[in-house]
């Protein structure tokens, strides 16, 4: 029988208001020199991810917990890639357009 786990992916959209607030900390010097999709992924890595969207994290005890495995780089989005376990996302379960829309075209 093959194991079972959750996985979870989230795209953020990269050119809204949403994603120009300043997420990075208040006390890095650096912090002018990273653009505002650099923010948000430094923000997310640093755990802010439940804070920024707490609609998609909420407490139940009998969910297993996910860890933040992957942020990838799109061309307007940020793909965070959520997990129990880092595993390869099947691209036709995926709701990554780069991923899911060349097996459309296949089909």
């Amino acid at each position: 029988m093959k194991a079972t786990f959750t996985q979870q992916e989230i795209l953020l959209i990269t050119n809204n208001r949403f994603s120009q607030r300043e997420w990075a900390e208040k006390n890095v010097e650096d912090k002018n020199r990273l653009s505002s999709t650099e923010q948000l992924e430094e923000a997310c890595w640093n755990g802010l991810l439940a804070e920024m969207l707490p609609e998609l994290f909420e407490k139940n005890t009998e969910r297993n917990k996910l860890f933040l495995w992957h942020i990838r780089h799109c061309k307007s989005f940020l793909e965070i890639e959520l997990g129990e376990c880092e595993a390869a996302i099947e691209s036709k379960l995926s709701i990554d357009p780069y991923l899911f829309f060349p097996g459309l075209m296949l089909s």
